[in-house]
């Protein structure tokens, strides 16, 4: 049972890191796996089998979500924007109360320098929900004739990436999207099942640059847990309501011609409150 809890868990989680405006660290840590995630990463070898044991279901959900549900999750987005938008919003939603009862079980050393992390991390999600409009993204980034150097960028823009993977509240579609990465890589993840080696040649690299990256911000991450518990939670009870805000303006940013349809409303409605209900169940498992 603990099992398919963490694979459903994980799930969620690569559902997320495939729309825009939403982060998988925020999923993570709203149905109440994050700190467990960080640390199962962080101290892979110290306690394997424990680790691996957590770590396997987890990476099992999201790359189930990724590969079977991209091309879903993709087509839903573009074409029924407010009902996916609103269900995410309620994902995020229904995680607050579990943020709230962390930064109440943790004592109070700063309450200024807590309120000022807090509205930091708020406004520097907001500032990457805004950027597709302050800043130019139709960079077209082209996987044809790789070399070397273009290899190299892809690992690095995985190194990139699994930072926002990882930090609560910051998009890592966004960010990619922001470098033009974006479409590209979804490209390829669409066109997996046909085993085209250049394609796994791409994916294996960027996933490479993830998964280092990931180690290395999980220290960090953990870190800040350990020694700064209490500011740690409120920075990212910052980055959780700023996500209420970013998503639903990705979406007007990233989706072409929404138009409001008042069944997709009264569903999108309906969604909202399933979104709210799964994530305050999901955080409530072990």
């Amino acid at each position: 049972m603990k099992n398919l809890m963490l694979t459903i868990k994980g799930f969620f989680m690569g559902i997320a890191n495939v729309i825009p405006g939403v982060s998988g660290g925020t999923i993570a840590l709203i149905v109440g796996i994050y700190e467990d995630f960080i640390e199962a990463i962080s101290h892979f070898f110290t306690n394997f089998k424990k680790n691996i044991s957590f770590l396997i279901p987890v990476f099992i959900g999201m790359g189930l979500s990724i590969v079977l549900l991209s091309k879903v999750v993709d087509y839903s987005y573009n074409h029924f924007p407010i009902a996916v938008t609103l269900f995410f919003m309620g994902l995020v939603v229904g995680g607050v109360p579990l943020i709230k009862k962390n930064i109440d079980e943790t004592k109070d050393k700063d309450k200024a320098i807590n309120y000022v992390l807090a509205i930091l991390t708020f406004s520097l999600v907001l500032f990457f929900a805004f950027a597709p409009v302050l800043f130019d993204t139709d960079m077209e980034v082209s996987f044809e004739n790789m070399t070397a150097t273009k290899y190299l960028i892809v690992f690095l823009v995985g190194i990139i990436a699994s930072a926002t993977m990882v930090i609560p509240g910051i998009s890592g579609s966004l960010v990619l999207m922001l470098l033009g990465y974006y479409y590209p890589i979804i490209a390829c993840v669409k066109d997996v099942t046909k085993f085209e080696i250049s394609n796994l040649m791409i994916l294996g690299v960027f996933g490479l640059g993830v998964l280092i990256g990931i180690v290395f911000i999980s220290k960090v991450i953990e870190y800040l847990f350990k020694n700064f518990k209490k500011s740690t939670y409120y920075a990212v009870l910052g980055f959780i309501i700023a996500s209420v805000i970013a998503i639903p303006v990705s979406t007007i940013i990233n989706v072409d011609d929404i138009s409001i349809n008042v069944i997709e409303v009264i569903i999108g409605i309906i969604l909202l409150g399933v979104g709210i209900a799964t994530s305050y169940f999901l955080g409530d498992k072990e």
